[in-house]
């Protein structure tokens, strides 16, 4: 049996299929019907394969199953958006080897509604510090500093972890300065699909913080189609195109091939289409 690197907080998923639910979704999902046992024994675990394949059902029922926060701070067992994958989770077992509350799962179409709920709450305190001047225009400046004091906090705290202005951030900025300020040691990371957002440099800034976390006790598992990030250094790469999902080195990734094979020489593949 492989050791299981020390830095691994949750080292294996095993999953029981109820016959009752064997024709309903999740297990209704090829992939998800195959698995029973999981072992997760690097700090890095990557899902890879085509949409549909259950990398990303199987992670948000890891999320789901932790109780893991989301990135707007709210637990992933209370998430309404995850209970389709409910079934999945009573019949799934998580086996820890430290356990972590640490962390925090990442889908990107829930960081983008995060920012848009960022720039809503910086727009009411301001309004709120608006008030305050207007409300208190007789009563002295001690006075009106206490009265702005919670909308001029939550303004600080929003300006000091994205900047001043959070239009002014690309959605990628917006991604990388996220992971800056919530990457913590010792913490267990699920994130889905997060090149969704990211430049192909940016996803190499990823990759390099990703790289400086592990050594700190950081757990990552990661859903991408991204071959930059399936290349993150000492990853356990997992094809959800077969069933159960195995192990698979890089080179052989279909993805993988497939990017070579474009690149190569773009004109001549567009023109076999």
């Amino acid at each position: 049996m492989k050791e299981i690197d020390e830095r691994v907080h949750l080292r294996q998923i095993t999953v029981t299929h109820p016959a009752a639910e064997e024709n309903k979704f999740p297990f209704s999902v090829p992939t998800i019907r195959s698995i029973s046992n999981l072992t997760l024994d690097q700090p890095v675990t990557l899902f890879v394969g085509e949409n549909g394949s259950g990398k990303s059902t199987l992670l948000e029922a890891i999320a789901r199953a932790i109780g893991i926060i989301t990135v707007g701070k709210e637990s992933a067992a209370k998430d309404p958006t995850l209970a389709a994958v409910d079934p999945l989770v009573r019949n799934m077992k998580l086996v820890w080897n430290q356990k972590t509350h640490r962390g925090f799962f990442l889908r990107a179409e829930d960081f983008f509604g995060y920012i848009q709920h960022l720039r809503d709450l910086m727009y009411e305190m301001q309004e709120e510090l608006l008030r305050v001047e207007r409300d208190y225009e007789d009563r002295s400046e001690y006075a009106k500093s206490l009265a702005k004091g919670p909308a001029a906090a939550s303004i600080n705290g929003i300006q000091r972890r994205y900047g001043d202005d959070l239009d002014a951030n690309s959605h990628g900025e917006s991604f990388l300065t996220l992971f800056q300020t919530r990457f913590v040691p010792g913490g267990l990371y699920l994130l889905d699909e997060p090149e969704a957002a990211l430049s192909p440099l940016r996803q190499l800034s990823l990759i390099s913080m990703i790289k400086s976390m592990v050594p700190q006790n950081a757990q990552f598992i990661i859903a991408t189609h991204s071959p930059i990030l399936m290349a993150i250094p000492d990853a356990v790469i997992l094809d959800f195109d077969q069933n159960p999902p195995a192990v698979t080195e890089y080179d052989n990734l279909e993805h993988v091939q497939l990017y070579r094979s474009f690149l190569k020489d773009p004109d001549a593949f567009i023109q076999r289409l």
